[in-house]
């Protein structure tokens, strides 16, 4: 106890003094994982010995807030977490290593608590991936044990819309919606808001993304969005002989992309509605026969390539390594176009914006662009 001490305050003394911009940027890239790697164990570490001293009387959750700076909500929260922790070796060990934050080990409790057999796998995505990525694994880990019916159930008993107003006089809100509603609504709002900005990028008067979004918030809810923004775009995935029968068996597929699994009823509720219905049949042409010699990718393909990963059509993501953006990207041909690439479905990876610019200046480097005079994407 006493070297740990004395370690603990050698720590906070080296980083106070710690100057960044007296290093290079590699440097400073080395000692942030070292330091962050230390902070996730020392978090483990102190949140272990909290817990100690709540059960033993020495504090409350008011003192364990206090004490890590953090909401009496949170401080239950971690207290949670190290408790369902010990019953799980492998993410115990990875806590007090430092190799998984407090935040990931809740994640993946979470649903090894659901799923048991979980925890290795979720364990392998917290080290290849962000948070993001980390808590869609593990909500597609939790959710899909569950029967899909009571699913729904559940999500359209507790579906809500709340507003109010806040200390400057605005009106805020939050809502919760179905799957098959909410991405609907969120992909028309994102598309309206990428409009908004590319006209406020033309006038030289681009904000923040939040401030786009209001104003295209505003915009659909009166009905004056335009262009993708004024149809609903909802992309479900539902294995064939699943739909004839009516319900999934075994490990077939349905669920709606960028949300989850949902009954088979949803989707054929939205078929005879008249929906706009997206569909790959895998035992048809093949998608990746479709080649195209241009830059345009056809859309039967971009739909393909908007699915995702085959075995499990879950939606598109960064294909750079630990990346995990869903959001914003773009379609980027691995064998440049410029070089002779094909416009074919395994010659297409989705990037983010900022990797897109990287690999286009890779492929600069390499050579590969030659024949090319737009300039990066």
């Amino acid at each position: 106890m006493t070297r740990l001490r004395a370690v603990a305050a050698e720590l906070r003394a080296a980083a106070a003094g710690f100057e960044a911009d007296r290093w290079s940027g590699a440097d400073c890239a080395v000692i942030a994982e070292e330091l962050s790697a230390a902070a996730k164990a020392c978090s483990a570490a102190a949140a272990r010995a909290a817990a100690r001293a709540v059960a033993c009387n020495a504090g409350d959750v008011e003192w364990v807030a206090r004490t890590s700076g953090t909401t009496p909500g949170e401080a239950r929260a971690t207290l949670s977490t190290i408790a369902a922790a010990t019953e799980c070796r492998a993410t115990n060990e990875a806590l007090a290593a430092g190799v998984v934050s407090l935040a990931q080990a809740r994640e993946i409790v979470a649903a090894e608590a659901g799923v048991p057999g979980a925890e290795t796998a979720l364990l392998e995505v917290a080290a290849t991936t962000g948070m993001a990525g980390l808590r869609t694994e593990s909500r597609r880990v939790r959710l899909g044990v569950m029967d899909r019916d009571e699913l729904h159930a559940v999500r359209r008993r507790l579906r809500s819309v709340q507003h109010w107003v806040d200390e400057l006089g605005k009106i805020a809100g939050r809502f919760r919606l179905t799957p098959e509603a909410g991405v609907a609504f969120v992909n028309r709002l994102d598309a309206e808001t990428d409009r908004l900005r590319r006209v406020a990028r033309r006038g030289g008067k681009v904000e923040v993304r939040d401030a786009h979004a209001a104003d295209a918030f505003v915009k659909i809810t009166a009905g004056a969005g335009k262009g993708k923004s004024a149809r609903a775009d909802v992309v479900f995935v539902c294995s064939l002989d699943a739909y004839r029968r009516g319900v999934t068996e075994g490990d077939e597929l349905c669920h709606v992309i960028g949300a989850g699994p949902v009954p088979v009823s949803v989707v054929r509720d939205a078929v005879a509605g008249d929906a706009f219905v997206k569909a790959v049949v895998t035992d048809g042409v093949r998608i990746d026969t479709v080649k195209h010699f241009g830059r345009r990718i056809p859309a039967e393909l971009r739909t393909a390539l908007e699915l995702g990963a085959a075995e499990r059509l879950d939606g598109a993501v960064c294909a750079e390594e630990s990346c995990d953006r869903r959001y914003g990207l773009e379609w980027d041909h691995v064998d440049p176009v410029a070089n002779g690439g094909i416009t074919r479905y395994d010659n297409l990876k989705p990037r983010c914006k900022p990797d897109h610019w990287t690999k286009t200046e890779r492929d600069r480097t390499a050579g590969l662009l030659a024949h090319d005079e737009r300039g990066p994407p």
